[in-house]
């Protein structure tokens, strides 16, 4: 019968699902209850045929009494089944849910410590549909298809039983007629989904990229005069989700030549029921039970094949979400050291990097900073400087050569125990909605507002906190500068206490007063230990005893 549809999915949603098991099964369940209740409700309305016939044999029987009692046994199972079905609904949605929140937070968590290679290759509008709005079309699929699919499901193989016991003949007429056609038409309908599905999800996700990417660079935009270029490109992904999800529908149109095969099923069962009943003696009620149990059937059919398109979306949508987990899945590294000592130092040894294969951007750097040093990397634009800033920070695995702290390479030490060794304060310190207070705690182990107040006190801080409107309950955003961007960014390290801290440019074009602010928190921060600065103002390098030059990726030897 026709669930044999379902189950001529592909071997690829059959990987999809196989793979889901392991987020399922901490709800098995809250899942278990919703099958049995849904399973409870199919199979109440899967019984209404055979109220029906036996409606139809008290008429002709003329029983009173039996046909009142068929009646009131029509009316339980009907309102049986929308209890059941409903209950059913919310245990499902329930463990959807669960499933759902912890694909979420698992895509949160992996896309937090992915690898900083990976997330500079992707267009940001491409995660964030992948992490947000696919996620989003999951859960609604979750909440309102789902129940859908497995009480349809559930009829279709119930209502094949049933025919079964009524008559073995005629479900055969069913099989032979109906089964080949809507097959066909289903396998019409498959060769075309995969593609076609995935083609209009790659190129909405296109469209989510060059939007954000346009948003991000406005002032660039709208400064250059460059609106017309960009819109040219905006219609352009626009032009191509247009033309993917309008080959998406001509192939959804492929399921309607199942109502046909429905037409051509139902007027052979009427012929050849009714043949049965005037030659063969069949009670009538059979006839009136196909008739009733067929009609059924095919409204779950048609809902079926609506369902499997829009499964076949979500299919997409969680193909390219397990795709993502398995791009920044974290490599298991068995032995990963997990201890170190508090203060050690940091050697590069003949590293050699490129982003793109043939083209070097570091050549056998080699460079030492031992505890307490204060070392400046200095050089032109465009000669390293901050790519080594993040190898020498783990953010980048090298290509050539080695990186190590205390004697031990980066790649062998636990991540979540490097960084609490070595700190990466970056050029443009990056800040969450919310305020001061909330944006100072993004460190490890979130510290209580004391150890906040002490930090600042260490660093000098106190007084432009208190400067601000309303102190460490400021809300922050674009209303902040570069430089008390980095003066949160040296507030989180003091809480962090690492043994190197690196900063990226960190008085690179701010206004003296908060350059001279940063200067003096550097001070007073890298007591204990080791301090590296890519710097780029002249007074900054004058403060550092030590330098690293570089040119050209390559380290300059003897000069400072």
């Amino acid at each position: 019968m026709p669930e044999a549809l379902l189950l001529s999915e592909s071997p690829r949603l059959r990987g999809i699902l196989r793979r889901i098991v392991p987020f399922l099964r901490p709800h098995r369940g809250v899942l278990a209850v919703a099958i049995a209740l849904g399973t409870a409700a199919t199979l109440a309305l899967t019984l209404v045929p055979s109220v029906v016939g036996w409606a139809v044999d008290r008429v002709a029987q003329r029983d009173v009494a039996g046909l009142g009692l068929a009646a009131g046994a029509f009316a339980v199972l009907v309102a049986a089944r929308m209890v059941l079905l409903r209950s059913g609904e919310i245990w499902l949605a329930k463990a959807g849910e669960r499933v759902v929140k912890s694909l979420r937070d698992l895509v949160v968590s992996r896309l937090s410590t992915a690898p900083l290679r990976f997330l500079e290759a992707q267009r940001s509008g491409d995660l964030l549909r992948r992490s947000t709005t696919e996620i989003a079309d999951l859960a609604s699929f979750v909440r309102g298809d789902l129940p859908d699919l497995l009480s349809v499901t559930g009829y279709l193989l119930f209502t094949t039983i049933l025919l079964l016991v009524y008559s073995w003949q005629l479900t055969l007429v069913v099989v032979l007629v109906f089964l080949p056609l809507a097959v066909l038409i289903m396998r019409w309908f498959q060769r075309g989904a995969g593609p076609a599905f995935a083609a209009e999800a790659a190129a909405r996700a296109a469209v989510a990229a060059t939007y954000r990417e346009g948003l991000q660079a406005r002032e660039a935009i709208v400064s250059r005069g460059a609106e017309s270029q960009w819109r040219e490109r905006f219609d352009r992904d626009a032009a191509a989700v247009r033309k993917t999800a309008l080959r998406s529908e001509f192939v959804v149109l492929r399921t309607g030549g199942v109502t046909l095969a429905q037409s051509v099923a139902d007027a052979t069962i009427l012929v050849f029921g009714g043949g049965l009943v005037l030659a063969w003696g069949l009670p009538l009620s059979t006839v009136a039970v196909f008739v009733v149990a067929m009609r059924q059937l095919f409204d779950s059919t048609n809902q079926l094949t609506a369902l499997i398109g829009q499964l076949q979306t979500s299919r997409v949508g969680l193909a390219r979400l397990l795709d993502l987990l398995d791009l920044t899945a974290r490599p298991s590294r068995p032995g990963a050291v997990d201890e170190l000592p508090a203060r050690g130092a940091l050697e590069a040894s003949s590293v050699d990097f490129h982003y793109v294969a043939g083209v070097p951007v570091l050549t056998a750097v080699s460079c030492a900073f031992p505890p307490g040093a204060r070392t400046g990397l200095v050089g032109p634009t465009g000669s390293g400087k901050t790519t080594l800033a993040k190898i020498l920070a783990g953010l980048y695995p090298v290509d050539g050569g080695s990186v190590r702290y205390a004697g031990v390479p980066l790649d062998e030490i636990d991540p979540d125990v490097l960084r609490r060794r070595v700190m990466l304060v970056p050029q443009r310190v990056h800040l969450v909605a919310g305020t001061l207070r909330d944006n100072i705690r993004l460190v490890p182990e979130p510290p209580p507002d004391d150890r906040i107040d002490r930090a600042l006190e260490d660093l000098g801080l106190r007084e432009w906190a208190a400067s601000l409107e309303n102190g460490l309950d400021t809300p922050v955003g674009e209303t902040l500068s570069a430089g008390e961007r980095q003066l949160i960014g040296l507030v989180r390290a003091a809480l962090v206490d690492p043994a190197v801290l690196i900063l990226d440019e960190a008085t690179s074009d701010v206004d003296p007063e908060t350059g001279d602010r940063i200067e003096r928190a550097l001070d007073r921060l890298h007591t204990g230990r080791s301090l590296i600065v890519v710097a780029h103002r002249q007074s900054t390098i004058d403060r550092l005893p030590d330098a690293v030059r570089l040119e050209s990726g390559r380290v300059l030897a003897g000069e400072r």
